[in-house]
């Protein structure tokens, strides 16, 4: 497992490397440390992210998960330490970039439709001249039936289900066909199955164009499949490594300072943890080493 400090890096799967695993990096912070005032979220972290790589940021409420994201896209500066995001710094990536925001449920009268949604992501920070109607309404409907949304193109947004909502998000964050894939917690208020469906799109997209994907995430399981590695944030600490590493008994129990069982059901990860069996360990409440912010 990657310690703090640690350099060290896992292969990417075989579905994923073919030839990028000794490519640069598309995300890279050396010695990275973010705090608010005298509160320390994390520091010495040192990352690489690989093209096509699945990268699962977890942790508690309050441990910099977001924050991270918003460094990624230039809107946070680090405390310490340097980071660089497909070789420049991140407020000059903003056009090679996609971001899913956390899910905000809109208004019922909410006028917006899917595609025009999706055409503002395909149009908003374009250069140079506009595609044309034809050529930006074939991308727009390639892009809503690339994610399984092309039923309800014409439908306002605000009458659409949560998990209907985050399928046409994970669209317009394509539409610029990205290289590096922000998600914040877009799995939030989605049942299990629109949790499924929804990181199956964004696995689905890593494997096709070989995209970086950052995913933050409260939901452990959904991730574990296709997460080729796991950043725990907690305590102002973190653990990097894959997930069959990083997910034990041992580290999460330290991190939590709680009992938390981690057990294999059907080759898959499942995560038990007191007072409440039936809830992810990132909703237990509890916190790192009996401190540390909520």
């Amino acid at each position: 497992m990657e310690h703090t400090g640690s350099l060290a890096r896992q292969p990417l799967p075989a579905e994923v490397a073919g030839g990028v695993d000794d490519a640069p990096p598309v995300i890279s912070l050396r010695g990275a440390a973010l705090a608010y005032g005298d509160r320390m979220l994390w520091r010495d972290l040192d990352l690489e992210v690989r093209p096509g790589e699945f990268l699962a940021v977890l942790g508690p409420n309050g441990s910099g998960k977001t924050s991270l994201l918003r460094v990624l896209l230039g809107r946070q500066p680090l405390t310490a330490g340097y980071v660089s995001v497909l070789g420049r710094p991140p407020h000059r990536a903003g056009g090679l970039m996609g971001y899913v925001p956390q899910q905000k449920s809109l208004p019922a009268h909410t006028l917006l439709r899917a595609r025009d949604l999706v055409r503002l992501g395909l149009e908003g920070r374009r250069w140079g001249l506009p595609l044309g109607r034809r050529a930006a309404r074939r991308r727009v409907e390639e892009l809503l039936d690339a994610v399984g949304a092309l039923p309800y193109a014409d439908v306002p947004v605000g009458l659409l289900s949560g998990g209907e909502q985050q399928r046409v998000r994970v669209a317009q964050a394509l539409a610029t066909d990205p290289r590096v894939l922000l998600c914040d917690e877009p799995l939030l208020s989605l049942d299990l199955q629109h949790q499924r469906t929804v990181t199956d799109l964004v696995a689905r997209r890593r494997r096709a164009a070989g995209t970086a994907v950052v995913f933050v995430t409260h939901e452990i399981n959904p991730v574990l499949g296709p997460a080729d590695r796991v950043l725990y944030l907690a305590g102002g600490g973190f653990r990097i490594g894959p997930p069959e590493q990083v997910m034990t008994t041992a580290v999460l129990s330290e991190l939590y300072g709680i009992q938390v069982d981690v057990v294999r059901v059907r080759g898959r990860i499942v995560v038990v943890g007191a007072p409440d069996a039936a809830a992810p360990a990132h909703h237990l409440g509890a916190r790192p080493n009996g401190g540390g912010p909520p």
